[in-house]
């Protein structure tokens, strides 16, 4: 390119360009790059400070900045010359060495470009392989800062991932105590049940004493959803082989322990599988103990903040015959043969006891009709319509609601890509719709809702429906 017919093009042949340069910056990683002094000082009083102070840097050839990266180093300078940076030169690998070293310099500009990129990426759904990853870089980098912008959307956007899913080694112990922290006792939208919390770090610390311990760990912690399969007849096994080093453990897991409210764990899973290990100190579990026979924390939800449940996903051994399910059980659709009829699928989660619980649906293809709603699993018939039978309560594009053929009129009829969040509140056991952003209030027919409930919907050919948690 011509020079002079672009200031910012022409700057660009200045970075770090030993031609150019009349300073050498020496990063962590022990690169050195290189860059002008009138230019760095005139763009960050920082750089000023540094290079025009009388002292010994004033005349020196090098500078050294042993807390900050190259990869981060090298955008700044870029951002520095020119005055922009583009989009996808930030990448996990420098996102947060650059944030960093941003807030190093004092360019709030440049921090606030690389907030507003990550909530492009999260808006886009394509940060999720590596957010615990950067979780775990900003944990290492910066400092715990509630008014952080940066970290407050990586733990929002983690927090929602279910810990099960996260293979351990993403997640640094630092990372997991700063998304703890930072949600503890919060009202915020989180994804794993509180044993999961401790279950997921009692492993990761395991894994930093030994591959033995980790392996010793993960025998005597089932999941959740493995105590079901077997109704509680697990115990812990093979103590004796996890004691010579069970304190060792202990101390890893230190950090963590007062970020995990042990209240929400149901005290035969404390007595049966996490007191035994002797990783827990006696006078948390004292309290704990103390605590559910006092109270009766029989309200007490068990999951921090506002329940994300990871298990809303269609229930395959619950589904007629002629539905398809897809996606990791996230998408329900009709086969071509499903033409005369509606067939019916249920979710996994069983909802029951007290609290309110919150689901989306977004109909993909609306059918005929599509009809969404929660029922009973007691004979409820997959292969005919659910509202017509008496286990089933759906809300239909239509915008009436039925119940064992009854119908009320309830909302505008909708169509494709509509999104509707179902609310079922087993307190009053009663359900109600937001459709499109409206919310529109409980079904007045529908006020004594059974005790145990599914979400579930009714199809027909060629009608698709996905289930998510409610985004909040």
């Amino acid at each position: 390119m011509t020079r002079g017919n672009s200031l910012e093009q022409d700057l660009r042949l200045l970075i770090n360009n030993p031609r150019y340069s009349d300073i050498e910056i020496l990063c962590e990683d022990e690169k050195k790059l290189y860059g002008c002094r009138a230019i760095l000082a005139a763009r960050s009083e920082v750089f000023d400070r540094l290079l025009y102070n009388g002292m010994k840097e004033s005349y020196e050839k090098q500078i050294s900045f042993p807390k900050i990266n190259s990869a981060g180093m090298e955008i700044v300078l870029e951002y520095t010359y020119t005055g922009s940076i583009k989009e996808e030169s930030l990448t996990k690998d420098n996102m947060v060495e650059t944030f960093y070293a941003a807030d190093y310099f004092q360019l709030s500009d440049l921090q606030d470009f690389i907030i507003n990129t990550l909530k492009n990426k999260l808006n886009k759904n394509n940060t999720e392989n590596y957010l615990p990853e950067l979780l775990s870089k900003f944990a290492e980098k910066m400092p715990l800062a509630d008014n952080n912008i940066f970290l407050n959307l990586l733990v929002e956007a983690v927090a929602v991932m279910s810990l099960n899913t996260i293979e351990f080694g993403r997640l640094s112990i630092a990372g997991l105590q700063y998304l703890l922290s930072c949600t503890h006792e919060k009202k915020k939208p989180f994804a794993t049940p509180e044993y999961e919390v401790f279950r997921y770090s009692a492993i990761l610390a395991a894994k930093q004493v030994s591959n033995d311990a980790h392996k010793t760990l993960m025998e005597q912690l089932p999941t959740l959803e493995q105590m079901k399969q077997v109704e509680n007849s697990i115990q812990i096994k093979n103590k004796d082989k996890f004691i010579n080093n069970y304190q060792e453990v202990a101390k890893e897991l230190k950090p963590l322990v007062e970020f995990i409210n042990f209240c929400r764990i149901k005290g035969q899973i404390l007595v049966n599988f996490i007191e035994p290990l002797e990783i827990i100190p006696n006078e948390v579990l004292l309290n704990v103990y103390r605590h559910k026979v006092l109270l009766d924390n029989s309200d007490l939800s068990y999951i921090r903040g506002i329940p994300i449940y990871s298990n809303y996903v269609w229930d395959e051994s619950s589904c007629g015959s002629k539905l398809i399910i897809e996606d990791s059980g996230k998408v329900v659709y009709t086969s071509n043969y499903l033409v005369n009829s509606w067939q019916n699928v249920r979710a996994k989660i069983l909802l029951e006891n007290s609290g309110t619980f919150e689901w989306d649906v977004i109909i993909e293809k609306v059918c005929v009709y599509a009809w969404v709603g929660v029922c009973s699993s007691e004979n409820l018939d997959y292969e005919n319509w659910a509202g017509s039978q008496t286990a089933g309560w759906l809300l239909g594009s239509s915008g009436y609601c039925y119940n064992s053929n009854n119908g009320v009129k309830y909302c505008p009829p909708f169509g494709d890509g509509t999104k509707i969040t179902v609310h079922l509140d087993m307190n009053k056991r009663t359900c109600s719709y937001t459709v499109n952003g409206t919310k529109y209030p409980e079904v007045t027919a529908w006020n004594n809702l059974p005790s145990k409930l599914y979400p579930v919907v009714s199809l027909i050919y060629p009608g698709r429906c996905r289930i998510e948690p409610h985004q909040y």
